[in-house]
């Protein structure tokens, strides 16, 4: 590609939307709100990536999923950056991704909660308190936490009281 073609970011962006995480295929890549920039740095496409956790398994999947996805579109350079700082938060995941994860059976995180799954001192003045997760299956709240750890880090594993399904709440982080 040359300096005259190179693609707008916008395109970059819409072609990374189509990238899904290697973890929960049904959200992209933009929705989890991993891809922190995207830029040119001359005729050399630079992504910025921030890992859902720096110790997240996904991270070597992520990029090399990201690297394919351009390189299908005709980048021939490109650079990758990990950027830590700020850390990643599930604040980052985007309301059509909640959805996502919504409809695919995760309970999407919950604003204003811990990791742990207690309600944190400025979202409510029950702090400490148990959560209330409702069902992604059947929208009941008469849901039980099962173990603090589910299927990846990220998530926690809760059943639901009315419909006995078991499913994943993806944690706030």
């Amino acid at each position: 590609m040359d300096a005259r073609t190179l693609p707008e970011p916008k395109e970059v962006w819409r072609w990374l939307d189509e990238v899904p995480d290697p973890e929960i295929p049904v959200i992209s890549l933009t929705d989890l709100g991993i891809i922190r920039d995207v830029a040119w740095d001359g005729d050399t496409l630079v992504v910025a990536v921030t890992p859902t956790y720096s110790g997240c398994p996904a991270t070597t999947v992520i990029n090399l999923d990201i690297e394919t996805a351009l390189r299908s579109h005709g980048i021939e350079k490109l650079r990758l950056e990990r950027r830590l700082s700020p850390p990643w938060t599930t604040d980052w995941i985007s309301e059509a991704g909640r959805e996502k994860l919504r409809a695919y059976g995760i309970a999407p995180p919950i604003d204003g909660t811990a990791a742990d799954g207690r309600l944190m001192a400025r979202a409510s003045r029950l702090a400490g308190s148990n959560l209330a997760v409702a069902c992604p299956r059947c929208g009941s709240t008469r849901t039980e936490k099962v173990s603090q750890f589910g299927s990846t880090p990220c998530k926690a594993s809760y059943r639901c009281s009315d419909c006995l399904e078991p499913f994943d709440y993806f944690k706030c982080i």
